[in-house]
C-alpha cells in the first residue's frame, strides 16, 4: 500500500500531509516555543530599561551646575563640572591644571579661583553632550577647548560654540565621530581661532574640506587634515561642466559648495 501511494506521488497524485504530532510531544514542542518568545521578549524589555537608564544617567552627568554657580560664580561652576567629567581646567594667570582625585572628586583647591576666569578645558575622551554646553557659556576669557574623542559631541554643540567666538584660540574637535562638514561650518562665528585640530574625522575629501576651512578661518592652522603622499589629485571636471556638488555651507557669510 505505501509502495503505491509513493509512485502514485511521483506520477503527479497528491500525498496526504503527515499527521500532527499529538499527546506529550505536541505539548512539550507548544510549551518549548512559548517560553521561547517570553525569553525574546524579557530580553527586550531589559535592553530598553537599560537604555533609558543609560540616557538618565547621561542627562544627569551633564547636568547644569546652577547651585555651585549660585555660591561660587559661573568659573568655579564650569571647573566643577569639567573635573567632574574627568576632564581638567586651568585659571587666568596658573600654569598648572587642575583635575579631580583618583576617587573622582574635585580638588577643594578650585575654590581659592572664585574671581579668577578659565582659560583653558580639557574634556577628550568625555561624555559632554550639548546639554552639558550650559556649564560654560558664561566663559567670557575660555582660549583653548578641547573636545578630542567625546562620543556624544555633534554638529549641534560645534554650532554653539558660537559664545566663545570673542576669545576662543585653540580648538579640538579630533576624532569625534558624530562631527561632520556642516557642524565645521559652523566655526566661521569664531574669528579669533588660531589654531584647529580636526584630525580623525570621517569626511568626504580632507584635503578639499581643509581647504574651505583655510579659507573660512585665514588665520587659523587647521590640523589633522593633510592630504597623504601618493593620494591621486582629483580629476578636474570637463571643460564647461560645473563639479558634481554634495552640499553647501554657509561661510564668511556666503554660501559655499563642498566638493565630492
Amino acid at each position: 500500500m505505501a509502495a503505491a501511494l509513493a509512485i502514485r506521488g511521483l506520477r503527479g497524485g497528491r500525498i496526504p500531509p503527515p499527521p500532527h504530532p499529538t499527546g506529550p510531544l505536541r505539548g512539550a514542542a507548544s510549551g518549548a516555543l512559548q517560553r521561547l518568545g517570553e525569553w525574546f521578549y524579557e530580553v527586550e524589555v531589559v535592553l530598553g530599561w537599560a537604555e533609558r537608564l543609560r540616557r538618565r544617567r547621561l542627562r544627569r552627568k551633564n547636568a547644569h551646575y546652577s547651585f555651585i554657580q549660585s555660591l561660587h560664580g559661573h568659573n568655579v561652576a564650569a571647573a566643577c563640572f569639567a573635573m567632574s567629567c574627568g576632564g581638567r581646567v586651568r585659571f587666568e594667570g596658573q600654569q598648572r591644571w587642575l583635575c579631580a582625585d583618583s576617587r573622582g572628586r574635585w580638588s577643594p583647591e578650585v575654590l581659592q579661583f572664585h574671581h579668577v576666569p578659565v582659560v583653558a578645558v580639557d574634556l577628550s575622551g568625555s561624555q559632554l553632550t550639548y546639554d552639558g554646553l550650559d556649564n560654560f557659556v558664561l566663559l567670557t576669557k575660555l582660549q583653548h577647548l578641547d573636545l578630542s574623542g567625546c562620543p556624544h559631541v555633534d554638529d549641534w554643540a560645534l554650532g554653539r560654540l558660537h559664545v566663545f567666538g570673542d576669545s576662543l584660540q585653540e580648538l579640538s574637535v579630533a576624532r569625534c565621530p558624530r562631527v561632520t562638514e556642516r557642524g565645521l561650518a559652523t566655526l566661521h562665528q569664531l574669528p579669533k581661532l588660531r589654531c584647529l585640530d580636526v584630525g580623525g574625522l570621517a569626511v568626504q575629501s580632507p584635503g578639499l574640506l581643509r581647504i574651505l576651512l583655510e579659507e573660512m578661518l585665514p588665520q587659523c592652522r587647521v590640523l589633522g587634515m593633510e592630504m597623504e603622499e601618493g593620494d591621486p589629485p582629483e580629476a578636474p571636471p570637463e571643460l564647461g561642466q560645473p563639479p558634481p556638488l554634495c552640499d553647501s555651507a554657509v561661510i564668511g557669510g556666503r554660501v559655499v559648495p563642498k566638493w565630492h
